[in-house]
């Protein structure tokens, strides 16, 4: 997937007084609980609320229709369309939202594991909250990395954006929209910040298999002598807990791909750790 130039209002948001690159976790902390998004609890981590929304929306995500990629999408009640009209209104709305706010937090980072297929990830958010979250769940970049660094694909995250379903093309005030073409996540109207991993997760079930890659929604583990396990099944039966055995090395709990090389994780870590 080649990388595009971003869109004049992105770079203009990107690059405002109000945006932290790319802050440490207790940057995030400290902004946290300064902004109140959040209490430590008596372990010192952060506890967040997520309001309405406590799980994923899955009404409420779209794939932009575009010509680009519309005859390789199986279009139905999980992938639903939205028209490029609609995303682009809605997406000038977002940004012009967030260049309101005082402060604004980006992480740049990667979703997979194998160098030779990893997908170079941005993610803009309202909430310094989310921003922790998706320090935690991608893949952070090591020393000097950073400079190198041209993200293919970006999350711009506003859930306290709401949209107006008569407007917007939307089914709710909720929004969690995937443009191919524009490489944009586009999210809003929700405090679930699942959202955003499980977005780009979307994204890579589009790109791994053009390179040949099985994407896969398992847990996995490995053996001492290399032996690799892999764990279906739908969100809340049991992936983590099994995949967590204390005789074998977790790979990751929720999202893999599957190559000539082996199996590697997409995240960079366990889903259970926030």
């Amino acid at each position: 997937m080649n990388t595009v130039s971003k869109s004049n209002e992105l770079m203009q948001l990107l690059n405002g007084e109000n945006i932290h690159h790319q802050l440490s976790v207790p940057q995030l902390v400290e902004k946290i609980l300064q902004r109140n998004e959040g209490i430590l609890t008596s372990s010192g981590a952060v506890r967040a609320k997520t309001g309405k929304y406590t799980g994923r929306s899955p009404q409420d995500k779209f794939i932009v229709e575009e010509a680009s990629s519309k005859d390789k999408i199986e279009w139905g009640k999980v992938n639903q369309p939205i028209s490029e009209e609609s995303f682009d209104r809605l997406y000038g709305k977002v940004l012009d939202y967030l260049q309101q706010k005082e402060e604004l937090f980006v992480f740049n980072g990667y979703a997979g594991a194998d160098r030779k297929h990893r997908l170079p990830i941005q993610v803009i958010n309202e909430l310094a909250w989310h921003n922790l979250f998706a320090h935690q769940l991608f893949i952070r970049p090591e020393d000097g990395e950073l400079s190198g660094h041209d993200p293919e694909f970006t999350i711009v995250s506003a859930p306290h954006f709401k949209a107006d379903p008569a407007v917007d093309g939307t089914h709710s005030e909720t929004f969690i929209i995937v443009s191919f073409e524009k490489r944009i996540v586009l999210i809003g109207g929700t405090e679930y910040a699942g959202e955003m991993k499980k977005s780009i997760f979307s994204v890579m079930n589009y790109v791994l298999p053009e390179s040949d890659i099985l994407s896969m929604h398992c847990s996995a583990n490995v053996g001492l002598e290399g032996d690799v396990a892999l764990f279906f099944g739908l969100s809340g039966t049991g992936k983590t807990t099994l995949s967590a055995d204390p005789n074998r090395r977790l790979i990751g709990d929720d999202e893999h791909g599957w190559s000539p090389n082996g199996v590697f994780n997409i995240e960079g870590g366990c889903y259970a750790k926030c």
